[in-house]
């Protein structure tokens, strides 16, 4: 298996996250629901097969944190620090997952 990651959606939903401390419909917080839910299960996922266990825990509790099964109902005030934290472990994972194993 390929042990390289694409970066492409860990940037692009990080930059999903840091757009959420504006003022959008609440059309655009279902949507970023989706996508971080997506986006962090596949994250967990490949950092399962890279053996890197904090990660999987990490983006596990992500996905399960913003699915729009069932979602989760916080007030703004909580879910801006959590939206700013969530962005910089979307970016800053890309360091580690993109660094093939020795």
């Amino acid at each position: 298996m390929n042990t390289r990651f694409n970066f492409v959606p860990l940037v692009i939903t990080g930059i999903l996250l840091l757009a959420a401390l504006g003022h959008w419909p609440y059309g655009y917080y279902k949507l970023l629901r989706f996508v971080v839910c997506g986006v962090g299960a596949y994250t967990a996922y490949t950092a399962y097969n890279q053996q890197k266990i904090w990660a999987v825990w990490v983006f596990g509790f992500i996905a399960v944190l913003f699915n729009p099964l069932i979602p989760i109902h916080l007030s703004r005030e909580i879910w801006q620090p959590i939206d700013i934290v969530c962005a910089l472990l979307f970016t800053g994972v890309v360091f580690i997952l993109t660094k093939p194993n020795k």
